[in-house]
């Protein structure tokens, strides 16, 4: 215990790194469990699709979207998604929603302004499109 304790006051810039790490991953953890987001896998998404007809959102560009996407997927570019033009969904807003994007990383900010526009329920695909095909599940093709 002496030697860690002699670690840390010899290292003042690695124990702060450390600490500063730990707290963000914990706020990061609190965030996520607390948000009225949720992270789908992709066995999830199918069960939401096939029992609750859950609305598939893909926010990629519009080639992404051509080349592989999932079975009945609306599209939504990502660029009207930001600027909040939902009114391609609103018949939807009753619905549970699912934004996918490629990797996971863009869909929560327009998952969040979905919510905010009054969707009851939006999810987001946890790792995208990338964790869909990774799993093996159909895409469509055009």
């Amino acid at each position: 215990m002496d030697q860690f304790t002699a670690f840390l006051a010899n290292n003042p810039l690695l124990t702060a790194a450390w600490f500063g790490i730990f707290f963000a991953i914990i706020v990061i953890s609190v965030r996520i469990k607390l948000s009225p987001i949720k992270q789908l896998s992709p066995q999830d998404v199918t069960f939401s699709m096939n029992k609750e007809d859950a609305i598939v959102v893909d926010i990629r560009t519009e080639k992404e979207y051509r080349t592989a996407r999932i079975l009945d997927a609306k599209h939504l570019p990502s660029d009207k998604a930001n600027k909040g033009e939902f009114s391609t969904l609103e018949k939807f807003k009753n619905k549970p929603i699912i934004v996918v994007c490629a990797a996971g990383v863009s869909a929560s900010g327009v998952a969040t302004k979905l919510s905010k526009a009054g969707f009851e329920k939006v999810s987001i695909l946890k790792g995208g499109m990338n964790s869909w095909t990774g799993a093996g599940l159909p895409v469509a093709k055009k």
